[in-house]
């Protein structure tokens, strides 16, 4: 029997399982991939968990540094993690600023600099952010301190994710 009489020839044949394989093998390496990429895209608008910190009755309008702590998961590990908020109270509004000095991570202090004591001072290099962690002109951070969610429910203050102003 001559090619001329199969459908299919064997090149055409082997161009089509090669393809076929190929094409098996792509998608096998872009799957996981593709899920990787989008997956935080999914869970974008779930709810973040709000952590509880302190009660409305321990706040002042002088920031006080509090800690909470709360589990994390990394795939396959599991820790306890302790983070830092400094929360007060202004106009009956409850704030709460992320300790972390925006130019390169320092944590700040409240009321720590002896000439300026109603100031954030970042010892690491010399920034300050005033009492609502506005940065000072003229000092290296170049924007204010992050802010977290604040949720107040029966009298006491949660905090959720932290969230970067300009």
């Amino acid at each position: 029997m001559s090619e001329r009489d199969h459908r299919v020839s064997r090149r055409q044949f082997l161009t089509y399982t090669l393809t076929g394989v190929g094409g098996f093998m792509a998608a096998g390496m872009l799957m996981p991939m593709a899920r990787f990429a989008l997956d935080p895209a999914l869970k974008a608008g779930a709810e973040t968990d709000m952590k509880y910190v302190c009660d409305v009755a321990d706040l002042t309008e002088v920031p006080q540094k509090f800690q909470f702590t709360f589990e994390q998961v990394d795939v396959w590990y599991e820790s306890e993690v302790t983070n830092e908020a400094y929360i007060y109270i202004r106009d009956d509004q409850v704030m709460a600023l992320s300790p972390k000095c925006t130019h390169l991570g320092c944590t700040v202090a409240y009321g720590t600099n002896e000439e300026h004591p109603e100031r954030f001072f970042c010892p690491c290099h010399f920034g300050m952010f005033d009492e609502n962690g506005i940065n000072i002109p003229g000092t290296p951070p170049q924007r204010p301190l992050d802010v977290y969610d604040v949720v107040v429910e029966d009298g006491k203050v949660y905090v959720g994710q932290i969230n970067q102003r300009t």
